[in-house]
């Protein structure tokens, strides 16, 4: 699998993606509040949040669709419309893809190859890339969702961009083909390029992104590596007692690693087992109405992230 280099990607800039204090409203509707994160190249990152998040009016304001209220969505440190030739240097696909029913895929790609500056060989060469060689000559008319989705990345990577933002690629793509786009993601990440990916479901890019920015009511609730995420996932002893401030003395005096604070009283302890916390509890003589082992997945990480935001209590580590 390769993608043939162009001029396009000699444009200077390191393709890093900043957004910093952005902040979006729609009259009394705020969409997105105070966001910043960071996005770098040569890493696959998930743009991750419920439907209505702000995901999607974030990559408006970042491509120059939409104004900002507030703050600044930079990539190589300029707005979109500062980038030299930006369609050529980013390639960005927000929405289902419109295109003529009555052309060919190859045809489709023609009538935009100028506006890229490229001809008839990169056409041939995206085609290939997304696997559509042997339907370059059908009408779109009769494609599938997923063909469609394989037609839309092919016209994000005509220029051969250097920074990639595309919104829930993997829609309408079958076990296969999300493998194959798996692989493509990371190998154009491979390349030294910025690949910035959005979905609502975690499950659905665990297995492709390096890292993950996660924001709920258009606010960050949590921006890492995705190795750093898995360690939310770990299992946790979730303890509570009417004393809180005995409850806190205790885990002082014997180190334990809180992971969260729920409410005074209410904490999830990392590095220790049930049996050694009930233990030192009954040794002074606290009261526990809670001793349980939390063992929670990926998903449930994030969806208590967002749950977190919604209830106005973002996490530790949710900074970028």
């Amino acid at each position: 699998m390769s993608v043939p280099a162009d001029p396009a990607s000699a444009i200077d800039g390191d393709g890093v993606v900043e957004v910093r204090g952005l902040t979006k409203n729609f009259g009394p509707v705020r969409a997105v509040d105070d966001l910043t994160f960071t996005v770098r190249p040569g890493r696959v990152t998930g743009f991750l949040g419920p439907n209505g998040a702000g995901k999607t009016t974030t990559l408006r304001i970042l491509l120059g669709l939409v104004r900002a209220t507030a703050g600044t969505a930079t990539i190589s440190g300029r707005a979109y419309h500062e980038l030299p030739e930006p369609t050529r240097y980013v390639g960005a696909a927000l929405e289902a893809a419109s295109f003529h029913p009555g052309r060919t895929a190859r045809d489709h790609l023609r009538s935009l190859a100028p506006q890229a500056r490229v001809g008839d060989t990169r056409v041939d060469e995206v085609l290939e890339l997304v696997g559509l060689t042997s339907a370059a000559k059908r009408r779109v008319g009769g494609f599938s969702l997923g063909m469609r989705q394989r037609l839309g990345l092919a016209t994000t990577l005509l220029g051969d961009p250097r920074v990639l933002v595309l919104d829930e690629p993997a829609n309408g793509l079958d076990p296969e083909g999300i493998a194959w786009l798996r692989a493509l993601l990371r190998h154009l990440a491979s390349e030294g390029r910025t690949v910035l990916v959005s979905s609502h479901v975690l499950a659905e890019v665990q297995q492709t992104v390096d890292d993950v920015v996660i924001i709920s009511q258009g606010r960050l609730a949590h921006a890492s590596t995705l190795a750093e995420l898995a360690q939310l996932a770990k299992p946790a002893v979730v303890v509570a007692s009417p004393d809180a401030e005995a409850l806190a003395r205790l885990v002082a005096e014997h180190g334990w690693q809180v992971r969260t604070a729920h409410v005074p009283g209410r904490v999830e302890l990392e590095g220790v087992t049930a049996q050694e916390v009930g233990a030192r509890a009954f040794a002074a003589r606290l009261e526990l109405h809670e001793l349980t082992l939390h063992n929670p997945g990926l998903e449930q990480v994030f969806l208590g992230l967002t749950t977190s935001v919604h209830a106005g209590t973002p996490t530790p580590g949710g900074g970028a």
